[in-house]
């Protein structure tokens, strides 16, 4: 249930990705999400299009609150995606939509914001460690690019760290990924963790991989390099899954220690829950715990895949509901 003012109803959230936008409509205070619609956004040249043809195909009424979680930092007026090419103000969005009023946020402070909100069969445990109450969480997930975020105790309640952690420099633990981030370098000026671990990282990853092997790379995407690891059909994406899931693990560990994240870390984005059990049987959690002298600290820190259905637009109809709206100009 997302409450607040009841004259600011119907409500508008989506989660707005470099790939796919989801919406949903919150209709009367006290209700659930309804209404929720996928649209790809290649397929309009902006949000106000997405969003009005989600509102027409669906036949969702009207909203005057709307809140988007967006793929991209959130500062100021104008919004450029970082993995899109959508363009926009965040003011003219508002009154073209016709909304009293509309926050736009990171994607990854609103899944933050969701974490609170998941129940237990939305959870899938990797490792062992245990929760310590009123202590901070880590989040991270790869999908198009690396999201990144937190909570950390506030009053009676949490709030969200926004920042843009997955542009941080990807660090080898080991030879053999030294040798593939020096390979990644003739590419990329820097080799940040999103260079690696996201959609497109993935197929960088494999290529750098099979030039290390003197193999030619067949062209194929994420989801096809995904497959065949997961099948077993192909020991060169078989090998690039497994070091993803490793230097999954690296990063991880980087973000609880910075953030002394001893309420537990949470996993999500668009890639790893399709990983199922290759993932839980991945270096992952290996990688994790690998800290040398705080080892033993990391092993007390529960590590979660998040299973749960639209945890972005939860997280999103969540914040809205806390927001107060700035004055209007």
């Amino acid at each position: 249930m997302f409450l607040g003012p009841p004259d600011t109803f119907p409500r508008l959230v989506g989660d707005i990705g470099g790939t796919n936008a989801r919406f949903a409509t919150i209709p009367a205070s006290g209700g659930d999400l309804g209404g929720i619609g996928v649209v790809p956004c290649a397929d309009f040249a902006g949000p106000r299009e997405a969003i009005e043809h989600y509102l027409a195909t669906s036949r969702q009424p009207r909203p005057r609150w709307g809140a988007l979680a967006i793929a991209n930092p959130v500062e100021g007026d104008f919004l450029r995606m970082t993995n899109h090419d959508w363009a926009f103000s965040i003011r003219a969005l508002r009154d073209a939509l016709g909304l009293d009023h509309l926050l736009v946020l990171n994607d990854f402070t609103a899944l933050a914001m969701a974490i609170p909100l998941l129940q237990p069969g939305e959870l899938v445990p990797v490792g062992g460690g245990a929760a310590v109450p009123r202590r901070a969480i880590a989040l991270l997930g790869p999908g198009t690019g690396l999201g990144v975020s937190g909570l950390v105790p506030c009053g009676d309640d949490y709030t969200a760290i926004v920042g843009e952690g997955g542009h941080v420099t990807l660090a080898a633990s080991d030879p053999r990924e030294a040798e593939l981030i020096a390979e990644l370098t003739k590419r990329f000026a820097h080799v940040s963790a999103e260079r690696v671990l996201s959609g497109p990282g993935i197929v960088a990853l494999y290529e750098a991989h099979a030039a290390l092997a003197g193999e030619t790379p067949d062209p194929i995407g994420a989801p096809e390099i995904s497959a065949r690891a997961l099948a077993g059909s192909c020991p060169l994406c078989t090998a690039t899954l497994t070091t993803f899931c490793a230097l999954l693990g690296t990063v991880a560990a980087d973000l609880a220690l910075v953030l002394g994240a001893r309420g537990g870390v949470y996993v999500g984005g668009g890639i790893v829950p399709q990983l199922g059990e290759f993932f839980v049987r991945s270096p992952f959690r290996t990688r994790f715990e690998h800290k040398g002298r705080f080892s033993a600290y990391l092993a007390a820190i529960p590590t979660h895949v998040i299973h749960a259905a639209q945890p972005g637009l939860r997280g999103a109809a969540r914040a809205l509901a806390a927001s107060v709206p700035p004055p209007r100009e």
